[in-house]
């Protein structure tokens, strides 16, 4: 999220500004600064993620390890035991089972896609918690979204790539 810099703030900082060191680059200050957690008023940690047509809106904060998936517990959701460890696997690679209790709301999409969205979304949502996970979910691949969906159906085809069965006569 970038903020909307006005003109008035932009004028006073060319006044303010002090010239910079040429040792010291720009990219080497931002690289170093160190993350800040992004909570809000109720302690709770929030990101989207995405994976296929699914949306998940995910919030975390410190708990039991409760997972609820638009209302229903994780297990109920995601009743397949390969999709409850999808959503897992953030909290794996973290060393983070059981800290946290995730409340999200996720709609489109089939199962799978939703868990990869709500796996996506746990990911972020822990980054901003905790910033200092960033490298081990990043390495994981959880930090990635998924940009893989359906090719669209093309005109005068059956599906996106299959034709019609051509007749000789």
């Amino acid at each position: 999220m970038t903020a909307k810099i006005g003109l008035e703030d932009l004028k006073t900082a060319v006044k303010t500004a002090k010239p910079m060191d040429s040792s010291v680059s720009a990219e080497a200050g931002a690289a170093d600064a160190p993350r800040v957690a992004k909570i809000d008023a109720q302690g709770r940690s929030y990101a989207t993620g995405k994976r296929k047509n699914a949306i998940a809106r995910v919030w975390i904060k410190p708990g039991m390890g409760k997972i609820l998936v638009n209302g229903k517990s994780g297990a109920d959701y995601f009743a397949r035991p390969v999709l409850q460890m999808i959503i897992g696997q953030p909290f794996t690679a973290a060393n983070r089972a059981a800290q946290y209790d995730v409340w999200c709301t996720v709609s489109g999409g089939g199962l799978s896609g939703q868990a990869g969205a709500v796996r996506h979304g746990i990911s972020q949502a822990l980054t901003f918690y905790e910033p200092d996970l960033r490298p081990t979910l990043k390495q994981g691949g959880f930090l990635t979204r998924d940009s893989r969906i359906v090719e669209r159906k093309k005109y005068g085809q059956a599906k996106a790539r299959r034709r019609f069965q051509f007749s000789k006569r």
